[in-house]
């Protein structure tokens, strides 16, 4: 599980904090809490802030607010079970699901606080979620975590490829509802959160992996070797992470050109009218026209390079819609082969729609130097990022010009990956070395 000191911790607590108030209106106070590492799972706060009425300030010492003010709450003590009130926290952690208060009147996981007199507020609790993969594996290239067991004897996450190690709870001024649009930015935010616990911890396990090297002498090369090798093997989740981080700010990048041209997303007209076209098909294969359904979802909360885009749509869409028509026996459905060639052919534009020439003329908000700039930086198709590239887009992200909602954000992380790949790179190197030492017979002093 996590293992950072209280400080980092605290910081990369009080960041998504900031974040979320500064980005929701009518929020008004944050607090994250941590999972410890199972059986135990204990939930302690971590760090709380309101944000003042002007939305400039935010107060954080809060202490003693809390039921899960240090030392905490251990899974025991806060699961589901019949003689007690439900808490919202079982929820979030057993589930790995997020709980929305929208009437906290009736809220089934406030009713400790109803039956003491006290009203909640609206508010919103969303689980961090890490890979079991990415945070703890085994000489056997395995999970091997004790999950604690719910009321019913069942062991939690056992099925899950994800464990929580943190929850961020907003409250909110006034009502929000479940899958509303401050709950999907929580959501967001909340992977924004755990990627940035991640690269913590992944540093400190470098670094920690660096120090290691200088102190072994010949007989644990082998070791070290492999020991490094593993820290090694986690390069490509940094690239994954970078590019997750590129996929953001290019939605961010499309979403505001076309509001300020006023243009509707066309991605989303597509994927809604490719679901009519499925809708109305009656006789095709329901196997396939689930799978489908699912594929237009999934591409619909991505946001690829053009080029990856494109192929990417052709694998999982066109044609699983050429073997849908093809399959067919109701000619009734086979018109709408015309209908769904516009939508997948709209789908392809939509790749292309943030470098739109058209929409790029009429976009005078930012220099026109740093629009060309911008643009084929976020657009390129790159499989490995190396620090320069990383430098330009943190350069560009410094120019208050752009004012895309998370700026600064993806350029603090960009710039802390940047950091973590030099890490990993300079381990390689070291490496190589080791490795060639102990192929030829022996360290060279």
């Amino acid at each position: 599980m996590i293992n950072l000191d209280k400080a980092t911790l605290e910081k990369a607590c009080k960041e998504i904090i900031e974040t979320i108030l500064f980005c929701l209106p009518d929020a008004y106070k944050g607090t994250v809490y941590h999972i410890g590492p199972p059986p135990e799972l204990r939930a302690v706060r971590v760090a709380s802030g309101i944000i003042d009425n002007r939305r400039e300030k935010i107060e954080w010492k809060l202490e003693g607010s809390s039921d899960f003010d240090p030392p905490g709450k251990s899974w025991l003590e806060y699961r589901d079970e019949p003689d007690r009130p439900l808490e919202a926290m079982a929820w979030c952690v057993e589930k790995q699901k997020s709980w929305t208060s929208e009437d906290p009147k009736q809220d089934i996981r406030g009713r400790r606080y109803q039956k003491e007199g006290v009203l909640e507020d609206y508010h919103h609790m969303e689980p961090v979620l890490i890979r079991k993969s990415d945070l703890i594996v085994d000489s056997n290239n395995g999970t091997n975590i004790n999950f604690p067991t719910n009321y019913e004897g069942k062991r939690i996450w056992e099925d899950s490829d994800y464990v929580v190690v943190a929850v961020i709870k907003i409250n909110f001024r006034n009502p929000i509802r479940i899958n509303g649009p401050e709950t999907k930015i929580i959501k967001k935010l909340s992977r924004t959160l755990g990627t940035e616990l991640l690269s913590y911890q992944l540093k400190n396990e470098t670094l920690q992996v660096m120090k290691r090297l200088a102190r072994e002498k010949l007989e644990t090369c082998n070791a070290l070797a492999h020991t490094l090798r593993n820290a090694l093997a986690k390069s490509g989740l940094i690239f994954s992470l970078i590019k997750l981080e590129l996929a953001t700010l290019r939605e961010q990048w499309e979403k505001k050109l076309l509001q300020d041209c006023k243009q509707r997303e066309l991605k989303r007209e597509a994927i809604e009218e490719l679901n009519k076209a499925l809708e109305k098909m009656g006789g095709s294969s329901d196997k396939l026209k689930k799978s489908l359904a699912e594929v237009h979802q999934k591409f619909l909360d991505m946001s690829l390079p053009p080029d990856m885009g494109e192929r990417w749509v052709k694998m999982q869409i066109e044609e699983k819609w050429n073997k849908l028509l093809h399959e067919t026996a109701d000619k009734q459905d086979k018109k709408y082969a015309k209908e769904v060639k516009q939508g997948i052919e709209k789908l392809k534009k939509s790749l292309y729609i943030g470098k739109d020439p058209t929409l790029l003329s009429n976009y005078k908000k930012i220099p026109e130097e740093l629009k060309k700039e911008w643009i084929d930086l976020i657009y390129k198709d790159v499989d490995y990022p190396d620090p320069e590239f990383l430098d330009r887009i943190s350069r560009i992200l410094e120019d208050k010009t752009l004012n895309l909602p998370y700026q600064e954000k993806s350029r603090k992380s960009l710039i802390r990956l940047k950091a973590l790949l030099e890490i990993i790179s300079e381990l390689e190197h070291n490496i190589n070395a080791i490795l060639n030492q102990v192929l030829n017979g022996g360290m060279k002093t």
